[in-house]
């Protein structure tokens, strides 16, 4: 692992893996551009000279931070708890929400977790799963597996599967239901600790740009011309996050600018009703970062 002068923070991110691809357009959306190499480098540049990209796989991100490998790390929060890795949880990126379930065949005569009592579980996550079987004193022998988890039952290599699902479709695919929550998860920023005393500046920094990028998700910026007398019935229709900017329009007596965010999925059947209130001249902006 290459050194890094000591005031530069080093950020790991996923090489691969379903939050990939989320994590990369939050950091360029957050404007941490990666200015050289991609995910099959190891060690990337960003625009920032202050700022480095370290690619790893998801499982390991949780442990470099904590061995301050990495300052800090973009992972999911079931490697951060599967790794037990002492970090601080620093930003909930709300992106890869899934739930880490346990899941039987769908003709299984097992109807609750006690039933599993003496049976194989095949999974990812042999740590969280031992602990939550132990935590209701139900013994069971872990099958470890390193993907495609839930064809094992069909294989007759487990009894039951400990594993990630977002919509439940992988399951029903695979004819399996749904027993148990084990945890709720989604993809986090986390930071060494030591690095967040050290590099408190620079951490903040990164952490309100990754924020930023959240928050604007699914906003938009709107923007348009009404006549003062309509006035009121626009901001009567418009809806904001904290009511609308109304401005004076420098070439008119008679006209204001009204801006606005707005949810982006209310602009469809708002558009018509600013329209008839009294707007016109209406710009629909996207946000890419929104800081408060």
């Amino acid at each position: 692992m290459s050194s890094r002068p000591s005031d530069r923070v080093r950020l790991a991110v996923p090489n691969k893996g379903r939050i990939a691809g989320p994590v990369r357009e939050i950091l360029e959306k957050s404007g941490l551009h990666v200015s050289e190499g991609n995910e099959r480098r190891l060690i990337a540049q960003t625009r920032d000279p202050q700022v480095e990209i370290l690619y790893a796989r998801p499982a390991d991100i949780p442990e470099y931070v904590a061995t301050g490998v990495a300052d800090l790390g973009i992972t999911g929060h079931d490697m951060v708890e599967e790794r037990g890795s002492r970090v601080a949880d620093l930003l909930d990126l709300q992106v890869g929400k899934a739930r880490l379930v346990v899941a039987v065949p769908e003709e299984s005569e097992v109807k609750k977790i006690a039933d599993l009592a003496g049976a194989r579980i095949a999974t990812e996550f042999p740590r969280l799963t031992r602990a939550f079987f132990g935590e209701r004193d139900v013994t069971i022998s872990i099958v470890q597996v390193g993907g495609a988890c839930e064809v094992t039952p069909h294989l007759g290599i487990a009894d039951a599967i400990v594993d990630l699902t977002s919509s439940g479709d992988t399951l029903r695919t695979h004819h399996l239901r749904e027993l148990d929550e084990v945890l709720t998860t989604s993809t986090r920023l986390i930071g060494n600790e030591a690095s967040i005393g050290e590099k408190g500046e620079k951490v903040e920094e990164i952490r309100v740009a990754l924020e930023s990028v959240v928050r604007a998700r699914g906003q938009c910026y709107l923007m348009m011309n009404v006549r003062r007398p309509a006035l009121g019935e626009v901001k009567r229709v418009l809806p904001g996050l904290s009511g609308p900017t109304v401005m004076e329009v420098a070439s008119s007596e008679d006209l204001v600018a009204v801006h606005a965010v707005v949810e982006e999925e209310r602009i469809y059947r708002l558009i018509p009703l600013l329209k008839k209130a009294g707007a016109r001249d209406i710009l629909v902006v996207p946000i890419d970062r929104m800081v408060r």
